[in-house]
């Protein structure tokens, strides 16, 4: 069962100036299950799990009313603000849809990169814990440090790494990131999506450009704790569908059979518990 374990939809008329802005042509537009669904088919992809995009509770909504109606969407992240005084009740009241399966801050926008390491999110992620709730880490290189606090501080909660953190994909060493990403992946409750590459690495993107990246998240986190996602539709700034998905069974061939499974799907179902 291929699971694409990250995609967006989005209206341009919900979001209020937010991104994408106008200058990002290909994918200021808004996107609708329907412009996936044929994509899916293609690419022998059975379900997805959709990911807020604006650090918004309505986005969240629309898309757990996409969930109601479209059924390869498997799962939903959303977003409510966890340092809020009421965030455990409004937890509580997303959690009540039977797909909503994660939660996303979007640490990479925010002015403070220690935003994740702080006391204050013990509330709510203790009701996370309470409904069953998972954690996705929108983060760059630079908050790796933080996440790695706040991993350790809730051992329980389950953690992955959206876009292997976004590493600048220019054939550096880059042995920061290398290094905080082995010790996130020496935690056992912290996985690791391999998406977003193609996108950090430019439309002239190669296979071979993006393997040293790929290769340390399979090696330090092990194919049993990587999913594959595409990102949809940002993908389509770097490149189509068909080509990520050529490319990531190009930069995962020398894993067994039960390994790539493993990573193009069996991962995230079990992971965000797909039904």
């Amino acid at each position: 069962m291929r699971i694409d374990a990250h995609q967006h939809f989005w209206q341009l008329a919900a979001r209020q100036g937010a991104w994408p802005p106008p200058e990002l042509a290909p994918i200021h537009r808004d996107f609708h299950p329907a412009d996936l669904t044929a994509l899916l088919a293609e690419n022998g992809v059975a379900a997805t799990v959709l990911v807020q995009s604006m650090p918004d509770e309505a986005d969240t909504r629309y898309m757990l009313d996409l969930a109601d109606h479209h059924g390869f969407i498997g799962a939903v992240v959303g977003w409510t603000d966890l340092k809020a005084d009421h965030a455990p009740a409004r937890i509580a009241a997303l959690a009540a849809h039977p797909k909503l399966r994660g939660l996303r801050p979007m640490l990479q926008d925010l002015d403070d990169d220690r935003w994740i390491d702080d006391q204050a999110l013990a509330p709510a992620v203790d009701a996370m814990l309470r409904h069953g709730l998972r954690f996705d880490a929108l983060v760059l290189p630079r908050h790796l440090p933080s996440l790695l606090a706040f991993a350790r501080r809730h051992p329980a909660l389950p953690i992955v790494i959206d876009h292997a953190a976004k590493p600048i994909m220019d054939g550096a060493p880059h042995a920061q990131w290398r290094d905080d990403m082995s010790k996130l992946a020496a935690l056992p409750q912290v996985e690791c999506k391999l998406s977003g590459m193609v996108t950090e690495a430019g439309p002239e993107w190669t296979v071979d450009q993006l393997r040293p990246y790929a290769q340390h998240v399979l090696e330090a986190f092990g194919p049993e704790r990587v999913m594959w996602g595409s990102d949809w539709p940002v993908l389509t700034l770097a490149a189509d569908y068909a080509a990520w998905l050529a490319a990531s069974e190009a930069l995962l061939a020398h894993l067994n059979e039960a390994q790539r499974a493993a990573v193009f799907g069996l991962n995230a179902r079990r992971f965000y518990q797909i039904n």
